[in-house]
């Protein structure tokens, strides 16, 4: 499996064709669905169904408003919390990063951690946290017409389902949502309250070891690569927790988790890889050139 840590091409988006947006009501009650197709290009990926723009990078390297979005002073945990209605940004970031000892976990364009719940469901995707329990988890909601900054999250993991006027987003199918205990960049205090709610990781799962109980979440201690696809030779093997650079970039074979670059010196667009990878230009990255094993 694989999934995206710093800004990445919407190529892997585009091969897939399309967006699926489960519509529910406010209430997160499904009631339909709905598709969201995207342009190849990373500066102008639309989902003219949802009227969302998905871009990739961030709102900074995108020239974003940074006093709107993730960063308008209503938009944080405690003071989403505390609004009377639910806050639906301009524009949202989803960036793979670490907070404390998650990584990788997904934040906010403001370095918030973002978190799932146990009760809520993926197939449909469906929100369980309403009333009393959304004023402590303030769901994260992007406006209709705003625009999604990917910044390392795979893009066929992202989704949307309609919610108080705006939509919801989701990862893996799991709608996500702030903490209204977290009052800083980085904060996990919510991770693992009630045994119900954890860190979302890029592709959807629950962060950290004793959440995910996986090995797919381990950290590598040795990796592959391939001069081609499905693991053809010319190959090498990279060891250490270091940076390493990178020759071969067909495909790639490991077991547990690094991060990938397209730039030396773990610089450029990069991708969170889970275990093996038959194709690495099927998922944006047909020239790696440099790897950190996540030890």
């Amino acid at each position: 499996m694989f999934r995206t840590t710093r800004a990445t091409s919407l190529a892997a988006l585009s091969a897939a064709g399309i967006l699926l947006l489960s519509a529910c009501d406010g209430t997160g009650s499904t009631s339909g669905t709905a598709s969201a197709s995207a342009d190849a290009s990373p500066s102008a990926a639309r989902a003219g169904a949802a009227g969302l723009s998905l871009l990739s990078g961030t709102a900074r390297q995108n020239g974003a408003d940074l006093n709107a979005g993730d960063l308008e002073p209503a938009a944080g945990p405690a003071a989403a919390s505390a609004a009377e209605k639910p806050v639906a940004r301009a524009w949202v970031q989803l960036s793979a990063g670490k907070a404390g000892a998650l990584d990788p976990v997904v934040l906010n364009g403001a370095g918030f951690t973002l978190y799932r719940f146990d009760k809520d469901t993926t197939n449909p995707s469906k929100s369980n946290c309403s009333g009393a329990c959304a004023g402590t988890w303030p769901p994260y909601l992007v406006a209709r017409g705003g625009k999604v900054f990917i910044d390392g999250v795979q893009p066929s993991a992202i989704g949307f389902v309609p919610r108080d006027g705006a939509l919801h987003v989701t990862i893996g199918g799991w709608p996500v949502y702030l903490f209204s205990k977290d009052t800083k960049p980085g904060d996990t205090n919510g991770q693992g309250v009630g045994g119900t709610w954890f860190a979302v990781t890029p592709d959807g799962k629950k962060a950290g070891p004793s959440a995910a109980g996986t090995a797919s979440s381990a950290p590598a201690t040795n990796a592959t690569f391939f001069g081609s696809a499905d693991f053809a030779d010319p190959a090498e093997g990279i060891t250490g927790p270091d940076c390493r650079p990178v020759r071969f970039s067909g495909s790639l074979k490991m077991t547990g988790t690094a991060k990938i670059w397209d730039g030396p010196n773990c610089t450029g667009r990069s991708l969170v890889v889970q275990g093996d990878v038959r194709d690495l230009a099927a998922v944006g990255f047909p020239a790696v050139k440099s790897i950190r094993l996540l030890g």
